[in-house]
């Protein structure tokens, strides 16, 4: 169990804060210009499908408010999907629909949305109201991942993904979010979803947090989260470890879901991940780090290799 009280203490663990965080991991790695390749999510998926990384099936872009006129059409022979900001931060304006009923569509917990309320949402998005600055955006309708049964109990109605931190290349962290009744059926920390750290080496679960305060079970569920076990553990990875080589980020977040027929599938990248995640694994980022700076003064490697470097060295 960690217990966060000094300033000295952190350090001793090699927590990383907010302020190096964004100066030093962010601001000396990140360069402005490669931004719209992560903030962009519609620009993210194009990238990632031409390098040959797996991503959700994108069903369609709404563009301008007259797109929301031809949404029920548009949707008609859809029975799940999902729509979110392609600008969107901090899951806001994810609008996720797991079924039908007659003329209506389900969301995870049940409740039932209309055609109106549907075309609402994506009026939402398109004036700016989930974006980043408030500025224009589209709406993006993808599949909703079908996510493979090895997660049954550790998620409450709701795709749970992994959050891998990558620097330079190299996988130094992960952690799995999964949701809750609160968090909506969305693996949001934010919105109440369970932070579950993951051993780099194994794919195996750690430790567990809710609002930042360790848990060892599902608030819905029951289930003991230290069960969870991550299956094809090496593909996440290395999915991660590609992302550096599309988007250029020597600092990012790459949030990875498992399909049942598809497997691993990168659904989002982030240019600016929270710092959650080394409480969830009850280590700090900078030891890693460190590591990674010395191997660099070595070689170069491929992303198959800084993922063996990485799942040798990090292994807990």
């Amino acid at each position: 169990m960690m217990f966060i009280t000094t300033p000295g203490r952190l350090r001793k663990r090699g927590i990383v804060g907010m302020n190096m965080r964004n100066v030093v991991y962010i601001g000396q790695n990140n360069k402005r210009k490669f931004y719209p390749r992560v903030d962009d999510k519609l620009q993210t998926k194009v990238l990632a499908e031409e390098a040959g990384i797996a991503v959700p099936r994108l069903i369609g872009v709404a563009r301008f408010q007259s797109h929301t006129k031809g949404l029920k059409d548009f949707l008609a022979r859809e029975q799940t999907f999902v729509i979110k900001p392609a600008k969107g931060s901090g899951g806001k304006g994810i609008l996720v629909i797991t079924g039908r009923d007659g003329e209506d569509y389900l969301k995870p917990s049940g409740a039932k949305v209309n055609d109106q309320m549907i075309r609402r949402h994506v009026s939402n998005i398109l004036s700016g109201l989930f974006s980043l600055g408030g500025k224009p955006d589209v709406a993006m309708i993808e599949e909703l991942v079908n996510f493979s049964e090895v997660f049954d109990g550790f998620s409450f109605e709701g795709v749970p993904d992994i959050r891998i931190i990558v620097y330079k290349g190299y996988p130094v962290m992960a952690m799995t979010r999964l949701s809750t009744r609160e968090s909506d059926g969305k693996a949001n920390l934010h919105q109440g979803a369970v932070g579950v750290g993951i051993d780099i080496g194994k794919g195996h679960a750690l430790n567990a947090v809710q609002h930042g305060r360790p848990v060892e079970i599902h608030p819905d569920t029951g289930r003991n989260l230290k069960e969870l076990i991550v299956p094809d553990w090496s593909t996440f990875l290395e999915l991660a470890a590609r992302s550096y080589e599309i988007t250029e980020l020597g600092y990012l977040g790459a949030d990875i879901v498992l399909d049942k027929k598809k497997g691993p599938l990168i659904l989002e990248l982030n240019a600016r991940p929270g710092l959650a995640i080394q409480v969830a694994n009850n280590h700090g980022l900078i030891s890693r780090v460190k590591q990674v700076d010395e191997e660099l003064k070595k070689c170069h490697r491929t992303p198959a290799e800084r993922v063996t470097f990485s799942m040798q060295n990090f292994a807990v």
